[in-house]
Parts: C-alpha cells; sequence; structure tokens
C-alpha cells in the first residue's frame, strides 16, 4: 500500500481523499494557492506545499510545480481529484516518469477517451452505442452549420476535449448557429486550449445516466451500477441520485454491461465513468440509450454510489494504483437503498445564477446529511475557483425516504451573508416531477421560473418567516440582526431578502426572544429558507440603482453587445463576463436606453464595478 501521497487538487475533493488517506494510515501532502493559504485542505494534511499564485492556471495548471512538490516531500503517489489535471495525459505521464505513482487511468487511457470525436469512434468500434451526429476534423464555420442542417435541430454543439458543461451549447434554429459556434469554441479555447467542436443531435426528452465502472491492473473490471444526473442547469449538474429512478433490471444490465464492454475497451485501471445519454419519451429502454463520453477519473457525484454501495471509491483508487486487485468481484456487488445529492452553490438564482463570493461569517449545516465541504465558517467563497460550498449527501431506504431526508436537510441549512441556491434546491426537490421520477435534463430550463421566483409571500407568511428565522436557536447572525434581548417582548423592524432579491419589511412585535420557535408558530420550515434577515442597524446592504449593471465578481469583459445611446428591451444581452471558469452573461432589467456604458472587451473588472447603466423608456 502506498504509504504518503500528495492530492493535486484542493477544495471538497482534497478534503475527501484526505479523510480516506488518513483512515488507511497513509500520510497526506497539500499544495494551495495564495487564496488558499488557510484553506481547510490545506489544515487537514500532514503537510502542505505554497505552488503559486491565486489564479489556477499559476497553482493547480502548473503540473511541473505539483510534481516538485511531491519530490520536496517525499510523496511516493499522486492524487488528482477531479478537474484541474486530473485527465490531463501528459501529466499523467510526467508524473510516471518521475517516478511517482499515479492515482489514477494510464496515460493511454486517458488519451483514448480524452477527445470525445475519438472516443465515440472508439466506442461504436466495440459495440456501444453512440448518439448520431459529426465527429470529423473539418472545422470550417459554413460545412459545420450544414453538418448540423443534416443532423436536424435542435443540436448540441460540444467541445471535444470539453466537461463540466463548458463548452457545450444548445441549438435550436439555423439562425442561431454561427453565434453558438463563435461562442462555444471561445469558452473551449479559453478552458481547455482546444477549439475544436463535434456536433450531436440533441435529444428532446433527454435523461443524462452515468456508470460507475472500476478497472484494475489484474484484468478485472466491474460497474457499481447507474446513476441518474438528469437534473442540469445550463448542462451543469444540481442533484444526482442512484439508482436512476424507473431503472428496471433489463435496461440496467444492457447499459451497465455496455459501460464495461467501455473499460475493457481502453484497459481501464482505476474509477472511471461511462456517460449515456437516453432518450426517456417512453420512459427508461435500452434500445434508446447512447454513449456520450467517459470520465477518466473520480466524478464529483461518486458519493451517492457509495452510499448505495457501501463501498469507498477513494480507498479503492489507492488500493488498485498500490497494485492490489479490485476489492469485490461483480456478484459481490448489490443495491441497497437510495441515496440523492445536492449542489450547495453561493450563487444568486434571481440573478442568473451568477456566483456569489464572500466571507462565511455563519455556515451551519442540517443534522443526518453526509456534508462533502472545503470551507468552514469563518472562511470564506474566492473569486478564482468553483463557488461549490458544500455536497449534501443523503441515504434512505426507498427514494420517497432520501428526498424527504434531503429536504429537512437542505431546510436546516444556514449560510450568511454569502447568497446560495439553497431555496432553489428545495423548491426543485419538492418539484412534482422530481417527485414522481418523471425527469430529463429539461425540467429546470422549463419550470425555472417557479424554481426562481416562487408566488409572491403573504405579509402573515413573511413574519412568521422573520419569526421563525430570528428566533431559531443557535441562528446567530439572525438574532443579532433583530436585537432580541431574553428578558424582554422585542418589537424590531426585520427586512427579509428572498431568493429574487426583494426586500420585504416586516415589525416582530408578538414572540419573545427566548420562547423556542415550535411554542409560538404553526409554521413549514420549508418556506422560512428563501429568506435571510438583513440587518437594520446602519449594517445593511442597499441595492444599487436599478438599472445599474454590476460586475458581480471579478472577471474580464469578453463581449460588449451594445454601445452608449442605444436602446434596449427587457432581458437583451449587454454584455458577457468570463469569471470563476464560466462565461456570464449581463442582460438589461427593463426596455430603456445606454445612458452609460464602461466596460471593453478585454478589460479586467472587479466586483460592483459599474459596467453599464440602464435609463427607463419613457
Amino acid at each position: 500500500m502506498i504509504k504518503s501521497l500528495l492530492i493535486a487538487n484542493r477544495g471538497e475533493i482534497a478534503c475527501r481523499i484526505i479523510r480516506t488517506a488518513r483512515s488507511l494510515g497513509i500520510r497526506t501532502v497539500a499544495v494551495y494557492s495564495d487564496a488558499d493559504a488557510k484553506a481547510l485542505h490545506v489544515r487537514q494534511a500532514d503537510e502542505a506545499v505554497h505552488i503559486g499564485p491565486s489564479p489556477a492556471r499559476e497553482s493547480y495548471l502548473v503540473g511541473d510545480k505539483i510534481i516538485a512538490a511531491a519530490r520536496a516531500t517525499g510523496a511516493e503517489a499522486i492524487h488528482p481529484g477531479y478537474g484541474f489535471l486530473s485527465e490531463n495525459a501528459a501529466f499523467a505521464q510526467s508524473v510516471i516518469d518521475a517516478g511517482l505513482v499515479w492515482v489514477g487511468p494510464s496515460p493511454a487511457s486517458i488519451e483514448a477517451m480524452g477527445l470525445k470525436d475519438a472516443a465515440k469512434q472508439l466506442m461504436a468500434a466495440a459495440g456501444v452505442p453512440v448518439t448520431p451526429g459529426y465527429m470529423g476534423a473539418n472545422q470550417d464555420p459554413e460545412f459545420l452549420a450544414g453538418q448540423a442542417a443534416e443532423i436536424g435541430y435542435p443540436v448540441l454543439i460540444k467541445a471535444v476535449a470539453g466537461g463540466g458543461g463548458k463548452g457545450m451549447r444548445l441549438v435550436e434554429s439555423a439562425a442561431d448557429f454561427a453565434d453558438a459556434l463563435v461562442s462555444c469554441q471561445r469558452e473551449a479555447a479559453a478552458s481547455f486550449g482546444n477549439a475544436h467542436v463535434l456536433i450531436e443531435k440533441y435529444i428532446q426528452r433527454p435523461r443524462h445516466i452515468e456508470v460507475q465502472v472500476f478497472g484494475d491492473s489484474h484484468g478485472n473490471v466491474v460497474h457499481l451500477f447507474e446513476r441518474d444526473c438528469s437534473l442540469q442547469r445550463r448542462h451543469q449538474k444540481v442533484i444526482e441520485e442512484a439508482p436512476a429512478p424507473g431503472m428496471d433490471e433489463a435496461t440496467r444490465e444492457a447499459i451497465c454491461a455496455a459501460a464495461v464492454r467501455a473499460a475493457k475497451a481502453v484497459d481501464y485501471e482505476g474509477a472511471g465513468t461511462i456517460e449515456f445519454i437516453a432518450d426517456a419519451s417512453e420512459g427508461l429502454r435500452a434500445d434508446r440509450i447512447w454513449f456520450m463520453e467517459m470520465n477518466t477519473r473520480l466524478q464529483v457525484e461518486h458519493p451517492v454510489t457509495e452510499e448505495i454501495t457501501g463501498v469507498d471509491l477513494v480507498e479503492w483508487q489507492l488500493r488498485v494504483a498500490s497494485g492490489e486487485p479490485l476489492p469485490l468481484r461483480q456478484e459481490e456487488l448489490s443495491i441497497n437503498g437510495h441515496a440523492i445529492e445536492a449542489r450547495l452553490y453561493a450563487e444568486d438564482p434571481a440573478k442568473g445564477f451568477l456566483p456569489a463570493i464572500g466571507p462565511l461569517e455563519h455556515l451551519r449545516f442540517g443534522d443526518d446529511l453526509r456534508i462533502e465541504t472545503g470551507v468552514e465558517e469563518g472562511g470564506a467563497v474566492s473569486p478564482f475557483y468553483d463557488p461549490m460550498i458544500a455536497k449534501l449527501v443523503v441515504h434512505g431506504s426507498s427514494r420517497d425516504e432520501a428526498i424527504e431526508n434531503l429536504l429537512v436537510g437542505v431546510d436546516a441549512t444556514e449560510v450568511w451573508p454569502v447568497r446560495t441556491n439553497a431555496g432553489f434546491l428545495g423548491l426543485l426537490l419538492e418539484h412534482p416531477g422530481f417527485q414522481s421520477g418523471d425527469v430529463d435534463t429539461g425540467l429546470i430550463g422549463r419550470d425555472l421560473d417557479s424554481l426562481v421566483h416562487p408566488p409572491e409571500p403573504e405579509a402573515e407568511e413573511l413574519a412568521e418567516a422573520a419569526a421563525m428565522l430570528a428566533a431559531s436557536p443557535g441562528s446567530g447572525p439572525w438574532s443579532v440582526a433583530l436585537g432580541f434581548r431574553a428578558n424582554a417582548m422585542p418589537r424590531a423592524e426585520a427586512r427579509l431578502l428572498d431568493d429574487n432579491g426583494s426586500r420585504y419589511v416586516v415589525a416582530l412585535t408578538e414572540i419573545e426572544a427566548d420562547e423556542p420557535v415550535e411554542d409560538v408558530l404553526s409554521f413549514d420550515a420549508g418556506f422560512a429558507r428563501r429568506f435571510v434577515l438583513e440587518r437594520v442597524d446602519g449594517g445593511a446592504h442597499h441595492s444599487a440603482h436599478d438599472g445599474d449593471i454590476l460586475s458581480p465578481m471579478p472577471g474580464k469583459v469578453i463581449a460588449v453587445e451594445v454601445s452608449a445611446g442605444q436602446a434596449v428591451t427587457k432581458g437583451q444581452k449587454l454584455l458577457t463576463l468570463e469569471a470563476m471558469k464560466m462565461e456570464h452573461t449581463l442582460t438589461a432589467p427593463f426596455d430603456g436606453v445606454v445612458a452609460e456604458l464602461n466596460a471593453t472587451p478585454g478589460a479586467q473588472v472587479q466586483v460592483e464595478a459599474l459596467l453599464a447603466r440602464i435609463e427607463a423608456a419613457e
């Protein structure tokens, strides 16, 4: 068994790997950038090495620095986690050439499955069904537009080196193809250093089904059943579960067997995921499921597989990398109950899910949750990396039980003052389609307005929400905001901020501060998750002018679509900002005129910089 391990990653996955390594008696080494000097994973590791400035391209993406850190600390092996260099075949080879153990598949396997077009051709040759589309080398825009027309709209443009929802665009009609292609290629080049794309038929009622596979150096390959990752927003997974709802045994056997064939076709070792797209218009059927791609690493959603199988996938990775055979044979693996994972992000659903940054003055998770996080109370959400705060994971004997357990956990989660998607997650878990298992990748998009903008609350509901938040035991920021005293009836004005960014003023006059919430209210806690209380003692953050377009975070302006003096309509694209590894479109809040424009392509901007100002049309 490996005795010492360097984790070439950060955040929750670094903490996750450290936890298992410690249980196996393996010494751990963390790496960190300037922004992560006080991060949780740095303190949890046995040793930590500084590898550069905050931007990932100057630290976590510099393979030479990571290998040097491993040599300097005497680490025997490197675990890449996911993201960053985890699917970089050249880096994997560099680790091996340095005489270190690479905790992952061979560079040849990574390279074979790294480009979506080549991977599909390989899978087709191995008898794995693939989605119809164009995967050739010709990247001429007119030619690609012709291929899209031949395939038939709608189509997906996908970066051949892409992943994580980046470098992907859905195109509904020929009129939208040219702009989508340029945007997709630009994002692909920035994220992966490769602007090449493929064109793929878009399935109208698609479900995203993936199979966890595992191989060893002794020729053994097994699957650990499927996960359903259909609940997505802009191709980013939001909620994942295992097993997939509505999956019958015959279909499961067919899709899992195809996944094992795919892994064997590239002599796969370690943890990997075979991703399929299913046409769910008539339920899950074996003849309507096609290979999309393979992720040659551990997945973000791996905990749900661990919960239903009882397997520690990180432990398996370390054992296989040490030369051991797989701990279990296929017939020894089985499904127990149901597991669901929700990704809690620092983002503002009311503003197009723009990432939020800032200090985490208060952070508390619900009981009975498996929490995978890389932050803690007193820390901060950095502008340099993915804004995920935590993965909230539950297990139940049934799917209904798991949903209920997760709802309770989401309702009990408190984050202040950074905005989060907790309210959105709760409404999504309560969605009738999700509750019944009738899901597809378009569910969130179809019902986004009701998930982000629920009905306006009644005055009585507002008062009850304020009371619950203020009087909840241990919810420090809420009580501090209201100045409650244990020996007096409070009369205080509270400003509630909801997921729409709206402010409601509520007078609380009838609740004893030291009286438990449950004794004074008969109230559904789920409603309160939409709100946080805003300070009224002079510390309140007042919104800018309604027409001010402010930068939501530090970033780079990569496109400006309007000019000063131009008339615009509500929802019209004004400019595009690149920040936190993604492109973010800022739009006009109402009909009006561009009265001021301070943004230019290529400019670096700071958080809350005034980029433009829209004056309402008379």
